[in-house]
């Protein structure tokens, strides 16, 4: 079996050296959702909760693991901190996020590449980490977490978000059946490593969990024009070569292949919100 690529450092080159890639997903499975809520709008909604009994102004935001500044963008301008810092390893990400964000008006904005193994920020700082969908590309996200845990203030609050382990399985039906990867659905999940069944277990060594939410999302395609869109940048299937990244091609093979109709899909978002140890509950 090979190496989860979101484990694997031989990888990250090739998955994360340009924003494209990144885009094309993010922008197909946008596209074919169906039910669930903005993560990045729910992200604020949990802040704002945990951070009810909190009056002044938040002061410093870091999101951990921005990728393109999605999230960061929409922390910026609905929790309108004092300052935000993004931290992403990536170097093509941390340029794309910081293009993407630009200036919002009130609030000092800035990216930088990192580990989020060990960021760079002094313990106590930061009133809201966040760390969406990042953390099962660590081998040691409890680590990672533990290293949130020291840069948190007092009062501060963490917001941790994954996808649950069997997300996406009726794409890797898909794939096997048209014998593009007849071992699609044998492949180790991308989430293994941080997933809606383990992730409030990881945290709580190193934090107090407060709450721990699971909401459904489901994504309809609409054929395999648009699924092909998401399959061709997916890591996790062994395609051919002049498969992989080619949505056109993939999408013809498709044709070829199965009838042509649309996929529902889904995947559980799981959302745990926590705060330092001995801190303010």
């Amino acid at each position: 079996m090979n190496l989860n690529p979101f484990l694997d450092p031989g990888r990250q080159e090739e998955l994360y050296g340009h924003a494209s890639r990144l885009a094309g997903r993010s922008n197909a499975l946008m596209r074919a959702k169906t039910a669930g809520r903005a993560v990045p709008d729910t992200i604020v909604q949990l802040a704002r909760s945990h951070r009810a009994q909190v009056s002044e102004r938040l002061r410093f935001v870091v999101d951990i693991g921005c990728g393109r500044g999605t999230s960061s963008r929409v922390l910026a301008e609905q929790l309108h901190p004092e300052r935000l810092v993004g931290i992403d390893a990536a170097p093509a990400l941390v340029a794309e996020a910081r293009k993407r964000v630009g200036r919002v008006p009130g609030v000092q904005v800035g990216f930088l590449q990192g580990d989020f193994h060990r960021m760079p920020m002094p313990g106590g700082s930061c009133d809201l980490a966040v760390a969406a969908f990042c953390l099962y590309h660590s081998t040691y996200p409890e680590q990672a977490i533990a290293e949130i845990a020291r840069v948190l203030a007092p009062d501060g609050v963490a917001i941790l978000v994954t996808k649950a382990f069997d997300s996406y399985r009726e794409m890797d039906a898909l794939v096997a059946a048209a014998g593009l990867d007849p071992r699609a659905e044998q492949h180790e999940s991308l989430y293994i490593s941080a997933h809606s069944g383990n992730l409030a277990d990881l945290a709580k060594p190193s934090l107090n969990v407060i709450t721990t939410e699971h909401e459904e999302h489901r994504f309809t395609f609409d054929g395999h024009d648009h699924a092909a869109e998401y399959l061709a940048t997916n890591p996790k299937y062994d395609l051919a070569p002049g498969l992989h990244g080619k949505p056109g091609t993939l999408a013809a093979t498709l044709h070829k292949l199965l009838p042509d109709v649309p996929i529902t899909t889904s995947s559980v978002i799981t959302y745990v919100v926590a705060r330092p140890q001995g801190g303010r509950t």
